[in-house]
């Protein structure tokens, strides 16, 4: 068996779809296939069901995706315990980051820290929260910075994973002007109303499918596109494609220059917590510096 199967597997296993688990893996939807295939006999039983679509893990696969989750993480947890021993990679400090949080928040954010002294190298995955989720239980990351909200879990429970509040964003219905007010006002809608939306990869799509202001407003929404990233939402909003739940990070030059403009009031919009999640287990000492100097500022209110 080849290590590079157990990531072919849990890539599949968390995008349940060949194609977009195939681009994550930077490989054909073939190549991919015979791979899964090649696993499956090596485990001699079928690990997913292909006969649905999103394709779904069998009970074999079930029983064998806890075990795989660890064997990664476990592995490469000691090669990076290996590297610090050999001063190859201790003070280097290894980040995930949601696409949005790369673009505006983490930049900013580091800089602030540096302000009070160095520490070191630093080396940025950025992704969906997904892929993000899946680097940090695998171990190839030390930190992920996300948004979060807490009625919305996601998968780095507290069992293996800790985390801090760093900063506070909001999601705001947005929309293309037209004639000094929204293109598409949600509150005085009569017909459907065009939705930009996140798909299943992406955080900020768990947050807005599980809202409760949306969840009411769903019968009058049609989703015309789909995507992970907050900035593809956000170009086809500012060609007046339809409404969109945009971070106010992301947009506030945007709003400020009235290119995109509320579709509803602030009781449409949804609080989100900015955190910084790391691993229970013991890090390197780069990592665990920067997790005391992180708690010696104050939390964020």
């Amino acid at each position: 068996m080849e290590l590079s199967w157990l990531e072919d597997f849990l890539a599949l296993a968390n995008c349940a779809n060949f194609s977009r688990a195939a681009e994550l893996r930077n490989m054909t939807q073939p190549a991919l296939s015979r791979r899964i295939r090649a696993l499956e006999d090596w485990v001699g039983a079928p690990l997913f069901d292909r006969t649905h679509q999103p394709v779904a893990l069998t009970e074999a696969g079930r029983i064998f995706h806890p075990s795989a989750d660890e064997a990664l993480r476990r592995l490469f947890q000691s090669r990076e315990e290996c590297r610090e021993v050999d001063g190859q990679a201790g003070a280097t400090l290894r980040f995930a980051a949601t696409h949005s949080l790369s673009l505006t928040f983490f930049p900013s954010w580091l800089r602030s820290l540096e302000d009070r002294g160095p520490f070191g190298a630093v080396r940025l995955i950025s992704d969906s929260l997904q892929a993000c989720e899946q680097v940090m239980l695998q171990g190839q990351a030390q930190f992920l910075l996300c948004h979060c909200h807490p009625a919305v879990p996601g998968r780095l429970g507290p069992d293996l994973f800790q985390s801090r509040l760093v900063g506070r964003d909001r999601l705001l219905p947005v929309s293309a002007p037209m004639n000094g007010t929204p293109r598409y006002a949600l509150e005085t809608a009569e017909g459907p109303i065009p939705c930009l939306a996140y798909n299943a990869e992406s955080g900020l799509g768990r947050i807005v499918a599980a809202a409760p202001v949306v969840i009411r407003a769903r019968s009058c929404l049609e989703p015309i596109f789909t995507s992970h990233l907050a900035a593809v939402l956000r170009a086809l909003a500012l060609e007046g494609r339809g409404v969109a739940w945009l971070p106010y990070s992301v947009i506030e030059q945007d709003l400020h220059r009235g290119v995109l403009v509320r579709a509803a009031g602030e009781s449409w919009d949804i609080d989100l917590e900015i955190r910084l999640f790391r691993s229970l287990a013991k890090q390197s000492l780069a990592a665990e510096q920067f997790w005391m100097r992180l708690n010696e500022d104050r939390e964020i209110k």
